[in-house]
């Protein structure tokens, strides 16, 4: 894993990406409670969620619940967005996958921490009382096949285009099934949701936190941010809501963001949150940038 690059050289044009749901890990956050600061962010946590994100994290069965896993990885994002900030480094633009658009939004200053919190509280609750869907990863398919199948069966679409060889369905289970009973894939993952996440069936959670997000005031952006269901630069904080309004029920567009931020002239590429997954979609299609991931105070060191 390569370090931080040292911020007295010339920077390249650096985006920071956040994951999402998936990325969690047991123990996550741990050494973050050695730094005062970042304490302090547990402590005002459990406060808001009324549980302990640090015993969570101790715990694989809870932190692998919606509930628990979007709380916990905001918190986690953040602190380390945060050190890295302390330390001078600064993106020149942001990007987040589905739940990590959130950290991206506060890291841009388009909320404040706590209210970001708060958000991700309800989007939590909302999405784990959502029942009777399904998704499943595809890995090594026809793209042209999948669309044409997508197209003719209802209750299922694509919800996360994460690259030219990953994506993830979402819909009805009889309909997700038809669509893998009909694609050649090489690899074909149910995944561990309770909701088809991520598609017209989370209309009545997407309906009841759009209330949530109207009661927020949003700020223009510090920082350009790309969002999961327009993959265009913006600042204006009418666009950023709007835009995060629909993501719930919307496609998360992973693939084009990727080639806008090769568009925007990005070079290097900062993963921060736990594990590599976004910064490996990248990286197998544009090889020759720059690649940085932090998981941890021990990727902050110069």
């Amino acid at each position: 894993m390569q370090q931080i690059t040292d911020s007295h050289n010339p920077s390249p044009k650096t985006v920071w990406i956040f994951p999402g749901q998936g990325s969690q890990a047991i123990g996550m956050g741990a050494d973050l409670l050695d730094i005062s600061d970042a304490k302090d962010k547990f402590t005002q946590a459990e406060d808001i969620l009324g549980w302990s994100v640090a015993e969570i994290c101790q715990s694989e069965d809870k932190l692998s619940r919606t509930l628990y896993t979007q709380p916990s990885l905001y918190l986690v994002e953040s602190i380390l967005a945060d050190l890295m900030r302390d330390r001078g480094y600064q993106p020149n633009l942001v990007a987040g996958h589905s739940l990590g658009e959130y950290i991206a939004l506060y890291v841009a200053g388009v909320f404040d921490w706590a209210t970001g919190l708060r958000l991700i509280k309800r989007r939590a609750e909302l999405m784990d009382s959502a029942a009777g869907g399904m998704m499943a990863a595809l890995i090594g398919f026809n793209r042209e096949q999948l669309e044409q199948q997508i197209q003719q069966t209802p209750d299922v679409v694509l919800a996360n285009d994460n690259s030219p060889a990953q994506v993830v369905i979402s819909g009805t289970p009889t309909a997700v099934e038809a669509v893998l009973s009909k694609v050649k894939a090489k690899r074909a993952i149910p995944l561990n949701v309770s909701g088809a996440f991520h598609s017209p069936l989370m209309a009545a959670a997407a309906t009841e936190f759009e209330e949530v997000l109207n009661s927020v005031s949003f700020n223009s952006a510090q920082v350009p941010v790309l969002s999961n269901v327009e993959p265009i630069p913006s600042v204006d904080a009418a666009v950023l809501k709007e835009r995060l309004s629909r993501q719930i029920t919307g496609s998360v567009r992973w693939r084009e963001t990727a080639e806008r931020l090769v568009a925007e002239g990005i070079e290097r590429v900062v993963e921060i949150g736990p594990g590599t997954v976004l910064t490996g979609l990248i990286k197998r299609s544009y090889p020759n940038l720059i690649f940085e991931n932090v998981s941890s105070t021990a990727d902050l060191t110069n």
